[in-house]
């Protein structure tokens, strides 16, 4: 049977999906929000989250591996690629959206925030 950690992170990468594959007519038009660059929060936050989700599920795992931190940010640079494989989706098969390389920026440093936390709270020193 799967840990509630590995379901935690399937569903968050398939919420994740769902969200960045929404065509753009059902997305809010420009206004405040681009003024507080609402969307590039949106994605640190998804991003962030995925990246710690994931670690998680490795800890919980391979509790007994000294290998965590490499597993740790193996999983944060598949979270960012994840991103920008996204963003290629979005330009080539989702309507009206189109490839943004601030959400690239976004999406990495959400993974790099969620990779570093989870480091910094799983792994002994």
């Amino acid at each position: 049977m799967l840990h509630r950690s590995t379901l935690a992170i399937i569903a968050w990468f398939i919420i994740c999906t769902v969200l960045l594959t929404l065509p753009g007519s059902t997305l809010p038009s420009e206004n405040w929000m681009g003024k507080i660059a609402l969307d590039k929060w949106i994605h640190v936050f998804l991003f962030g989250v995925m990246a710690f989700l994931a670690c998680w599920a490795i800890f919980k795992i391979n509790k007994k591996n000294t290998r965590q931190r490499s597993y740790f940010i193996i999983a944060g640079l598949l979270c960012i690629a994840y991103g920008v494989i996204m963003e290629y989706v979005q330009k080539y098969y989702v309507p009206n959206r189109s490839f943004d390389a601030g959400d690239i920026i976004a999406d990495a440093v959400g993974s790099v925030l969620g990779t570093v936390y989870s480091i910094r709270k799983y792994i002994k020193k």
